[in-house]
Parts: C-alpha cells; sequence; structure tokens
C-alpha cells in the first residue's frame, strides 16, 4: 500500500492558492483514477483509497492546517500500517521557480511548517516531491500573502501541466526507478 500526501490548508479560502498545491495534486489524482474522498474525523484528514496502475494507494489530504499535518498522516500511517518509505508527500516550494519539480528523499523542512510538522511527527524519511510555486518579485511582498494568493491563469496551467508530468511519472517512482523518475519530471 502506498500513501500519497498532498500538503495544504484545508476550506474554501484557501482552495487553489500557492501553499495548496499538494492539495491540487491530491485532487488531480482522485479524479484520474475515480477514487471519491471522504473526510475521516479518527485521521483528521479527507482521503481517497483505491487500486489503480499504481497498486493499492490512499490519497490523503490533511484537514489540520498545514502546520499540524504530521497529526493526520501519522494516524493514517499507523492505522494502515504503511512504512515510512512508502509515503510520498506533494508540496510547495518557495525556493524552486514556478512549475519547477524536484524530488528527494528525507532531509530539511526548508521552512515549510508542514514539512516541519511531518518530521517532528514521523521522521524525515520518506518521499518528496517539491513542485515551484517561486517567490514574489517584489521582496517587499509578505511571503504570507503571497502563498496564500491565487494562481495567475498562465500560472495555474504551468501547475497542471507540471502534475500531469508527476502523476504519468509516479509509476517509476513507486516502482523504485527513482533515475527515471526524476528524469521524466525534468522535461
Amino acid at each position: 500500500m502506498i500513501l500519497i500526501v498532498g500538503l495544504g490548508n484545508p476550506g474554501a479560502d484557501y482552495k487553489n492558492t500557492r501553499h495548496n498545491v499538494g492539495f491540487i495534486a491530491a485532487d488531480r489524482l482522485s479524479d484520474r483514477y475515480n477514487f471519491t474522498w471522504q473526510h475521516k474525523t479518527k485521521f483528521k484528514a479527507d482521503i481517497a483509497m483505491g487500486d489503480c496502475e499504481l497498486g493499492k494507494v490512499i490519497l490523503c489530504k490533511p484537514s489540520t492546517f498545514m502546520n499540524l499535518s504530521g497529526e493526520a498522516v501519522r494516524a493514517i500511517l499507523s492505522f494502515y500500517n504503511i512504512p515510512l518509505e512508502k509515503m510520498i508527500v506533494i508540496h510547495d516550494d518557495l525556493d524552486l521557480p514556478l512549475a519547477k519539480i524536484k524530488y528527494k528523499i528525507a532531509g530539511g523542512a526548508g521552512g515549510h511548517n508542514g514539512l516541519k510538522s511531518l518530521d517532528r511527527l514521523i521522521g524525515a524519511n520518506y518521499h518528496r516531491i517539491r513542485i515551484g510555486i517561486d517567490r514574489p518579485e517584489d521582496s517587499r511582498y509578505d511571503v504570507s500573502d503571497y502563498v496564500l494568493g491565487k494562481f495567475l491563469a498562465s500560472e495555474e496551467k504551468l501547475i497542471l501541466n507540471k502534475i500531469e508530468t508527476i502523476a504519468d511519472s509516479l509509476k517509476l517512482l513507486i516502482d523504485g526507478d527513482i533515475e527515471k523518475f526524476k528524469a521524466s519530471i525534468l522535461t
């Protein structure tokens, strides 16, 4: 069983914001595989699950706010007895140019509160797919306002295309062909 976590903040105010790119990716995957979202109070998360070309998959969108994401993920990992190496987290990254994708296993949180929560509660040794959201061009612009702002239509199109690239390549990652996965997401 594979757990794919999209990081974001719950609620209509945060829908389609830069900081919610992980939720956007999880939603695209659920659409692709016809998985249905259900809110699970005991997990503090929305989950969608099923069998697909990737195997048995659980998609997760924590319903806590970003800085408490680890609570939901820890509960799901424990309940389903999923080892950390079978978890993939998709999240935004301010330090990457818009729509640039990077992959790594483990590492630091880089100031990302969702990753800090995960690392603190479950450890850091999991797969991370980072999607660049860039930084505001004007350094005087508040970073919090920027990450909680909506994508421009042109930006959203780029992001959605990159999420499709990730979805098309996930099987490589799950099958352990990390180098081919990394090469495929860099196109």
